[in-house]
């Protein structure tokens, strides 16, 4: 993947933004995750210590520090350390995603309650109910990153015809679950909250659990797949996720 350029702007008083020119993608988001993999690597051994946090996004990394350890020197210092990991980058021809990265699989009821918005889409993009299922099951999504909120999962990889735009008048309360699309987007809202995407389905999966080792149900540069299943089978797995049994967290 080859890159235009890039640019280091301020965000605020204690923040870098490191900015790339090109489109969102795959080999961006490998970079931008590997520009974050490997700066976590240097800090965990002493380096950095004036960097708080990175804060991974679809053409970004924020970089947060401390300005009374910071330098003047960091914005340099993380200008030399991107130009040269981006020619590595280069020069490997393909991106390079982190050890574990793994596909997650997410059952969704696409019936009833569980899709409020369903007919809606249906008429919107003029295709039946079963070739939407279809057609939003068929893809493994690539997780471009998170946020929003805690386990929100930022997709690529949506069916062209499932396009469709956010409602004019957002709900109030979207169910913990919601499955919805969102322009050329897809996700699910892990929390109960408000929310303007088409809602076609919904998960019993929690994908945000504090109590976990890794609270979110999958990472950057993972893959979704969505697994259609009725409402029988959502209410024995949500039963099954109350009791705290197995198949909560469902991957291949």
């Amino acid at each position: 993947m080859h890159l235009s350029g890039f640019v280091i702007q301020s965000n605020g008083d204690t923040a870098w933004d490191i900015c790339f020119d090109g489109e969102v993608s795959e080999g961006l988001s490998a970079l931008i995750i590997g520009i974050e993999t490997h700066l976590e690597q240097q800090m965990a051994s002493g380096e950095w210590p004036e960097i708080i946090e990175l804060i991974p996004a679809y053409r970004c990394l924020t970089v947060r520090y401390d300005p009374l350890q910071s330098s003047p020197e960091l914005k340099e210092r993380l200008e030399r350390l991107v130009v040269e990991l981006i020619e590595l980058n280069d020069q490997a021809r393909t991106p390079s995603q982190p050890p574990g990265a793994t596909t997650v699989e997410i059952p969704v009821c696409y019936e009833g309650d569980y899709a409020p918005d369903m007919n809606a889409l249906c008429e919107r993009v003029g295709l039946t109910r079963d070739e939407i299922i279809r057609r939003h099951s068929s893809p493994r999504y690539l997780v471009h990153m998170l946020g929003f909120t805690p386990g929100f999962l930022y997709l690529g990889g949506l069916d062209p015809r499932l396009a469709c735009p956010r409602k004019a008048k957002p709900a109030l309360k979207l169910a913990a679950g919601s499955v919805g699309i969102g322009g050329s987007q897809t996700g699910v809202y892990p929390q109960e909250t408000p929310g303007g995407w088409q809602i076609i389905g919904r998960t019993p999966v929690q994908l945000f659990n504090p109590a976990r080792d890794y609270p979110f149900i999958a990472r950057p540069l993972d893959r979704i797949q969505f697994v259609p299943i009725s409402a029988a089978e959502f209410k024995a797995l949500a039963l099954l996720q109350e009791q705290g049994l197995p198949g909560e967290n469902p991957s291949c």
